[in-house]
Order: C-alpha cells, then sequence, then structure tokens
C-alpha cells in the first residue's frame, strides 16, 4: 500500500512538472524569435536606413531597442528572467549614472536616455540570448550567418568596384556622398547590408569563427555551402580593405590551431581545413578581380605602417595606449563623468554638437568620460571579468571535445571587453557574440524550461 501510494504521488509530480514545462514552452519559443528578430534586424538595419527606409533613418537606428525591452519584459511577465549578478551590478551603476547625468552632467534626458540603453537594455540581453537560446540554436543562426555570407561578399564586390555615386553605395538616409569610407588607392572600404563599414569587419569576423568550426562539425551544413562561404570568407579580406579583419581571422585561426595541442584527434580536420584555406587563398590571388582588392589592402597596410609607426605602433598605439591612457587619465575627468550618451556620436549630435566624439574615440575613455572613475572602471571590470569568466568556461569546454564555445570565444574577446558600445552594430555584435557564447554551453533542449537562472 505504501509503495502504491509512493508511486502515485512520483506520477503526481512528474505530471505536475510535464504541465509546468509545457507552460514555459510556449513564451521560450516566442522569446527565441524575438532574438531572431533581434538577429536580423542587426544584419539588415544599414540596409533599411540606405535603401529601404530611408526616410526614417534616424528612428531605425534604433530600432532593436523596442525588440530588447520587449523580451526583457516578457521574460520577466513569465518569471524567466535570469538571475545573474553581473546584471545585478550593471543595473546599479546604469541607474545611478542615469540620475547623475540628469542632475549633476549634461542634464539631457534624451542623451542620457540613449546612453542608458547600453547598460539597461542590450547588457541584460547577453543572459537572456543565453537562457533561451541552447547549442542547437546557436548552430542553426551559425548556418544562417554562412549562408548570408555568401550574397554578403557579392555585395561588398559590387560596392568595392562601384562608384560612391552608385545605388549601391548609398549612404544612411540616401545620402549621395556614399557609404563607404576612405581606404587605399581611391577605393572605398565597403559597408555591405550595415549603416557604417565596420559592420563588414564585424560580420565576417564572426562568420570566420563559425566557418572554422563547421569544417571540424559539420552539423548538417553542405559541403558545398561550406566551401562557397570560406571562399567568400577569404575574398572579403580584400574586398574590406579592413585590418581589423585581417587582424581577426588572425586570432581566429590561433585558436583554432590551438584547439589542436588540446585534443589531438582534432589534428586531421584542422589540417584538411588550414590547407584548404591556404590553396583557396593561392587560386583566387592568380584571379585579376581579387588581385586588385589585395593591392588595394596591401596598400592600406603600408601607409598605415607609414604614420602609425607599423604593427607595433597600431597595436601599442591605439589597443594598449588607449586603455591605459584611459586609467590615467581618469582623475582628470569629474567624479561622476559629464553625462551618459556624451561619448556616442548620436549623443553629441543631440547636444548640437554634431557628430564627433566629445569625450574619447576609445570605448575605456568614453566609459570614464561619460560615468567617472569609479563607475566607469566598475564597467570595465565587469565586461573584463565576464569576459574571463566565460573564457574559463569555454577552455573547460575544449577539454571536453565541445569545440564551439571555444571558436565563439575567439571572436567575443575581440569584440566584447572594448568594443565600441557607443556606435550601435558595435553594441549589437557583442550582445549576440556573448549571448550565443553562453547559449552555447546549453546542451539541454531548452535550458530556460528547467531553471530561470544562470550560472
Amino acid at each position: 500500500m505504501e509503495n502504491a501510494t509512493r508511486l502515485h504521488n512520483s506520477k503526481r509530480l512528474s505530471l505536475l512538472e510535464s504541465e509546468e514545462i509545457a507552460k514555459r514552452e510556449r513564451p521560450v519559443r516566442l522569446l527565441k524569435i524575438g532574438v531572431w528578430l533581434y538577429f536580423f534586424l542587426l544584419i539588415f538595419e544599414g540596409a533599411l536606413r540606405k535603401w529601404f527606409l530611408p526616410g526614417f533613418s534616424e528612428l531605425i537606428l534604433i530600432i532593436r531597442d523596442p525588440v530588447g525591452i520587449v523580451i526583457m519584459v516578457y521574460a520577466w511577465y513569465y518569471r524567466l528572467f535570469p538571475t545573474v549578478n553581473y546584471i545585478v551590478a550593471m543595473f546599479i551603476i546604469g541607474g545611478i549614472a542615469f540620475f547623475t547625468t540628469l542632475f549633476i552632467g549634461h542634464g539631457n534626458i534624451f542623451v542620457s536616455l540613449f546612453g542608458a540603453r547600453i547598460l539597461l537594455i542590450h547588457f541584460p540581453l547577453i543572459f537572456l540570448i543565453g537562457t533561451f537560446f541552447n547549442k542547437d540554436d546557436v548552430i542553426k543562426m551559425g548556418k544562417v550567418i554562412v549562408w548570408i555570407s555568401i550574397p554578403m561578399v557579392i555585395l561588398i564586390a559590387l560596392q568595392f568596384y562601384s562608384p560612391q555615386s552608385a545605388l549601391v553605395n548609398r549612404g544612411v538616409g540616401g545620402n549621395l556622398e556614399g557609404s563607404g569610407f576612405s581606404g587605399a588607392m581611391e577605393f572605398f572600404r565597403p559597408s555591405g547590408t550595415f549603416s557604417f563599414t565596420n559592420g563588414t569587419t564585424l560580420f565576417f569576423s564572426m562568420a570566420a569563427s563559425f566557418i572554422f568550426y563547421f569544417w571540424l562539425r559539420p552539423n548538417g551544413v553542405h559541403k558545398i555551402v561550406l566551401l562557397a562561404a570560406t571562399v567568400a570568407l577569404i575574398a572579403a579580406i580584400p574586398l574590406s580593405i579592413s585590418r581589423g579583419l585581417v587582424f581577426s581571422i588572425g586570432v581566429i585561426l590561433i585558436f583554432l590551431i590551438f584547439s589542436v595541442s588540446q585534443k589531438p584527434k582534432f589534428m586531421g580536420q584542422i589540417v584538411v581545413t588550414l590547407i584548404s584555406f591556404f590553396i583557396l587563398v593561392f587560386f583566387l590571388q592568380k584571379i585579376e578581380f581579387f588581385q586588385t582588392s589585395t593591392e588595394v589592402l596591401q596598400t592600406r597596410f603600408d601607409n598605415a605602417a607609414r604614420s602609425e609607426g607599423g604593427l607595433e605602433g597600431t597595436l601599442v598605439d591605439r589597443y594598449l595606449g588607449g586603455l591605459i591612457s584611459a586609467i590615467v587619465e581618469a582623475d582628470e575627468r569629474p567624479f561622476f563623468g559629464k553625462g551618459l550618451g556624451l561619448g556616442t556620436n548620436a549623443g553629441s549630435a543631440l547636444m548640437g554638437s554634431g557628430r564627433v566624439f566629445l569625450l574619447s574615440e576609445g570605448e575605456w575613455g568614453r566609459l570614464i568620460g561619460e560615468m567617472g572613475a569609479v563607475l566607469g572602471i566598475a564597467t570595465i571590470v565587469i565586461r573584463l571579468l565576464l569576459s574571463f569568466d566565460y573564457a574559463l568556461k569555454s577552455f573547460r569546454a575544449l577539454k571536453r571535445e565541445k569545440i564551439l564555445p571555444w571558436m565563439l570565444l575567439s571572436f567575443a574577446l575581440l569584440v566584447f571587453p572594448q568594443g565600441q558600445w557607443a556606435q550601435p552594430t558595435t553594441l549589437g555584435f557583442s550582445t549576440l557574440i556573448m549571448g550565443l557564447l553562453i547559449a552555447s554551453l546549453n546542451d539541454v533542449k531548452h535550458p530556460a524550461t528547467d531553471s530561470g537562472k544562470q550560472e
């Protein structure tokens, strides 16, 4: 009799748990749709601003913000909002900075909101993506990125060889001066479907992390598609005229090779991947179409070497120098900074100063300039701690032969710790890649239905 009662109670508990999971599955599906919408708006926001809805260009600049708010509110309503110390800390920092901006800083409510949205909307979205997505969802998005990379490289090739007055190079808001940015030899850096040329670099950097992963773990990606995407990636390097993309792909390749030292069983796949990569590079350079773009890229490197002192000058002065100077000069800023949003181009435009850097072109300098030494450095520390936290988790996953988090980390570390969040496209890619990195560690089918918490 006692055993029968226990069995009955056990079945009842299982039924209740099943009902609870079923209740959560529908909102989780809707929240996943929200994440996909955020992704597509990130990729095609510039296309809307340049070609399809130029009259609404300024409004579309923040088109992903309402999506983020809806995702957050919906998750909170269904008690699926993750409990994460990083979010709590950033909410506190953002809340304090918002009020000090209004009462001590520049005092412009619209500029304040534009700055606060970075900390209070996009940063929490990282963990919402990590909660509602799992490894399978990340792979699905990776496949979409692989597919998009093929027409994307065709688009930037057209932009590269077309004059800035051409429709394909139309600027934001229908600007007839073009969306390209100075490159070399009278060629301009193409912007693809993005508002600015940095979108091209960020997109193909993220695509590289997935393309190299799929060479190791095909996961249903057809070899012809993967080969075409690889050709697109190689072609994008010179066509983008971006030193940043060259650097990013180099770092991602290092991550790929490092995985061999941890798991020699990957050696065969990685050797094939690298050989295929360099063979494609060799043959593409025999085509005149790509010889021109390669010459332009080489010229840009040479020009930069003369003006910045070579690779050492570029890395030390522009990267490390900017980070160090931001800390060193922190005591020269007001204690609570000059106010949220003032370090963004849009914020400076709203303040009547035009689209210029009023505080600092570097990210860390902007944070300290807007929020002061204490809050600014606290934000920097949170970003560094989060990066280190998931770098460690990704490394541990690699030890367990899980390559996906490690390959996503290769791009995440390039854009998240000191990426320029004042620029909406960089902010979007930082949010997305960290969210996908966290989600790639989720093996369960619906992590949010098991728990509303993240580590």
